[in-house]
C-alpha cells in the first residue's frame, strides 16, 4: 500500500436554527502538538503533479498527523511553498477525528465532502454533515446540517441547514444539535492555581536607558 508524508509547520487545530448557527466547544484547545507533526498518508494509489505539489490518493485512504486521523475513499492534498496543506477528502462519508488539548476529549466529523485548511487551521464538512465531542467514550455533543465549519483554533463551529441536509426523519432541513449538561464534577472543579500568585517587582529608575544590574 503506498505511504506518502507531507510535513508542515502547521495544522488544523465544532438549538436549532434554520440557515446557520454558531456555538464554542470550550475554552480548551485542539491538541497543540499536532501543528508540528508529519502528515502520513496511506491510500491504494498515488498520483503526484509536481508542478501545481499536489498529490491524488485513491482507495481507502488513511490520514494521520499527531491525533488528527481523516478518512476517505479520495483525498486531493495541495502544498504551497510555505508548506501549508490543503485536503479535499470525499467520501461515504468522509471521517475526521482530533483530541483536544489536556483533557480526555475527542471531536470528530462525518459528511460527503470534507476540506482541510492547515493555514487557516479550519475543517469544513459538507453534505450530510455531523460533528460530535466525545468525554472519554461517551458522546457530549452532537451538531447535524448540510455544512460545518469548525476551527480548531478558537473552537468555533457553525452549522448550515437547508433543503440539501433534509432527510426522511428531518424533511425541513433545518439544523439539529444535542447538548448535554456539564457535569457538577467538571463544573464544580477548581480553577488551577497561577503559576507564581506572587505580583511582580518594579524598581523606579531615573534615567529611561538605565541599565539594570
Amino acid at each position: 500500500m503506498p505511504q506518502h508524508h507531507l510535513r508542515s509547520p502547521r495544522t488544523p487545530r465544532f438549538l436549532a436554527a434554520i440557515a446557520g448557527l454558531m456555538l464554542t466547544v470550550g475554552v480548551a484547545h485542539a491538541e497543540l502538538a499536532d501543528k508540528d507533526k508529519p502528515m502520513n498518508i496511506e491510500a491504494d494509489s498515488l498520483r503526484y503533479d509536481d508542478a501545481t505539489l499536489t498529490s491524488v490518493f485513491t482507495g481507502k485512504v488513511v490520514i494521520t498527523k499527531g491525533t488528527i486521523i481523516m478518512r476517505g475513499n479520495k483525498m486531493d492534498v495541495r502544498q504551497d511553498t510555505q508548506g501549508n496543506q490543503f485536503g479535499l477528502l470525499l467520501g461515504e462519508p468522509g471521517f475526521f477525528r482530533q483530541k483536544r488539548e489536556g483533557l480526555d476529549e475527542w471531536v470528530e466529523g462525518e459528511a460527503d465532502r470534507i476540506e482541510y485548511d492547515s493555514k487557516a487551521q479550519t475543517v469544513v464538512l459538507t453534505g450530510n454533515a455531523a460533528l460530535r465531542r466525545y468525554r472519554g467514550t461517551a458522546i457530549n455533543d452532537e451538531n447535524l446540517g448540510n455544512q460545518i465549519t469548525y476551527n480548531s483554533v478558537s473552537e468555533v463551529f457553525t452549522v448550515k441547514g437547508g433543503a440539501a441536509s433534509s432527510t426522511p426523519a428531518n424533511p425541513s432541513g433545518r439544523v439539529r444539535a444535542m447538548l448535554t449538561p456539564i457535569p457538577d464534577a467538571v463544573r464544580n472543579a477548581p480553577a488551577p492555581a497561577p503559576a507564581n500568585s506572587e505580583p511582580a517587582k518594579l524598581r523606579p529608575s531615573s534615567k529611561i536607558n538605565e541599565k539594570r544590574k
